[in-house]
C-alpha cells in the first residue's frame, strides 16, 4: 500500500453508481480505498475486484470468528483482489495468526479499539494486550481510534513500527492532523468524503491538511 497523502477513503456508500464514481472522483489522491460490508452487500464482492482496478482496497470486514472461518474470509477477499483485511483481535491469537496465514503476504490489520463512544466501554479495556497480540502474530498493523488520539499515542509505543490506521475523522469528530501528530500512519475518512457534493475537494483538503504534520 503506498504512503503518498496518508488518507484512506471508508467508502460506505451503498449505490453502486455513485460509490464507482466517488472512487474514480478520489483514487489517485487517497492511498486506499477501504470498503465495508455496506458496500459489498448492496453490491457484490466483485466490487472488491472492480475497486482494486483504482486503487489499493482494504476489506474492512471486521473478521470475528473461530480460525478456520477467519481463514476462509480472509482468502476470499486476497483472492477477489484485497491488498488488506481488518480482523477483530479479541477473537484471541489463533484466529488472528489463522487470518495473517491465509492473506498470503497481503496485509491484516488487528482493531485494537473502536473510534465511536462505545468503544471506550469495552474494546478500549483489552486494547493494550490486543496491541501487543497483533505484533506477536505477524500482524502487518492495527486500528486505533482517531476519536481519542491519545490512545493513538500508547498504541505507537506497544507495537513500534507496525502500521496504525486511524478512523473517526470527519463525521465522528476525529482530526486527521491530530491522530497523523500521534503516531498514526494513515486516517480513514468516510462520510466526509464520499458524502460530499464534491468528493474530489474534500478529499484534497484532508490531503492538505495531513501534509501539515511531519511523517513519522
Amino acid at each position: 500500500m503506498r504512503k503518498d497523502s496518508r488518507i484512506i477513503l471508508a467508502l460506505d456508500e451503498v449505490r453502486e453508481e455513485r460509490a464507482i464514481w466517488v472512487a474514480e472522483q478520489v483514487a489517485d489522491l487517497v492511498d486506499a480505498i477501504k470498503i465495508n460490508w455496506p458496500l459489498v452487500l448492496s453490491t457484490s464482492p466483485e466490487m472488491i475486484t472492480r475497486l482494486s482496478k483504482l486503487a489499493p482496497v482494504i476489506c474492512d470486514f471486521k473478521v470475528a470468528d473461530i480460525p478456520n472461518t477467519a481463514s476462509l474470509i480472509v482468502a476470499q477477499a486476497v483472492k477477489r483482489g484485497a491488498e488488506g483485511v481488518i480482523v477483530h483481535g479479541f477473537t484471541g491469537s489463533d484466529s488472528v495468526k489463522a487470518a495473517v496465514e491465509a492473506a498470503e503476504g497481503r496485509q491484516i490489520f488487528v482493531v485494537t479499539e473502536m473510534s465511536h463512544p462505545g468503544g471506550a466501554e469495552h474494546t478500549a479495556q483489552a486494547a493494550e494486550s490486543i496491541a501487543r497480540m497483533a505484533v506477536d502474530c505477524g500482524a502487518s498493523g492495527i486500528i486505533a481510534p482517531a476519536t481519542r488520539p491519545e490512545r493513538v499515542a500508547k498504541m505507537r509505543s506497544i507495537i513500534g513500527d507496525l502500521l496504525i490506521l486511524s478512523p473517526g475523522v470527519g463525521a465522528q469528530g476525529g482530526s486527521a492532523s491530530a491522530a497523523l501528530s500521534k503516531g498514526a500512519d494513515y486516517v480513514i475518512v468516510g462520510r466526509s468524503i464520499y458524502g460530499a457534493e464534491g468528493p474530489r475537494e474534500a478529499a484534497s483538503r484532508l490531503v492538505e491538511e495531513a501534509k501539515g504534520v511531519t511523517p513519522r
